[in-house]
């Protein structure tokens, strides 16, 4: 494994949440040393399912040598399993419920492991605290982590679609991130989003005012927006909604 230079925190627990701030405080104890980044605090809630899709996306132009703690759980307490993942000179820790299979699918150099470990101290539901603050401690400190190894079809969502033609995030302006690569798009094809019909631009000032189109964002992904607007609003649409794409098939 290489060396892990930084740490970032990818969860639906809300900005400034309080479970946010005790990861981080646990993390500060525990490794000190490394700079640890809140990426993204505000995914779906309870939805690996669409998350997974925008890490995968996040991950591009993040550096290498950088360790993702990945908690989006609503399986905490139950029986799902814990995770390790390295991919690509990345690391990810999380649950076993899909939230980091697009990664591992897309990952050239890919290893996968079950945690076994537990601490002996471990509350039914806050395993981001005591459970996977603790195991990036060992990852990163470089100490022995009781783990099996496992192939990447094995795990949750490995047979989940590459592309997946839905909104998986709203950001704060409104527009609405899909799980799509705009590269499986072919040339200007036309989408469909709540009986509206969307163009291709390029980008924002292509468009008249207050005008919904589609365009590829800076992850690489097929956004939704309206110029000088909220997408969300003028199309009624949110995080799990359908988009048809009308001139072929993902």
């Amino acid at each position: 494994m290489s060396e892990i230079r930084r740490i970032a925190l990818v969860t639906d627990f809300g900005a400034g949440s309080l479970y946010v701030g005790q990861m981080l405080l646990r993390l500060s104890e525990l490794v000190p040393e490394i700079p640890v980044v809140d990426l993204v605090s505000n995914l779906p809630p309870f939805r690996p399912d669409l998350s997974a899709y925008l890490l995968s996306a996040l991950v591009r132009d993040v550096p290498d040598d950088t360790l993702f703690l990945c908690v989006v759980d609503p399986g905490v307490g139950g029986g799902r399993s814990v995770i390790h993942i390295e991919a690509d000179r990345r690391c990810y820790v999380g649950p076993d419920n899909g939230l980091m299979s697009v990664v591992a699918r897309h990952g050239r150099v890919v290893r996968v492991r079950r945690v076994t470990w537990r601490p002996g101290r471990l509350s039914a539901s806050f395993h981001g605290r005591d459970l996977f603050c603790p195991v990036v401690g060992m990852l990163v400190r470089g100490e022995r982590l009781e783990s099996l190894s496992v192939d990447r079809e094995s795990i949750v969502g490995s047979d989940w679609p590459d592309d997946l033609a839905k909104v998986v995030f709203v950001d704060g302006y409104g527009n609405l991130i899909s799980g799509m690569r705009a590269s499986a798009l072919s040339g200007d094809v036309r989408l469909r989003a709540a009986g509206t019909e969307l163009s291709r631009a390029r980008t924002f000032c292509e468009v008249p005012h207050g005008t919904a189109f589609w365009y590829e964002n800076s992850l690489g992904l097929v956004e939704l927006a309206v110029n000088k607007g909220r997408a969300d609003l003028t199309l009624g649409l949110g995080a799990g909604d359908p988009i048809d794409v009308l001139d072929g098939s993902i």
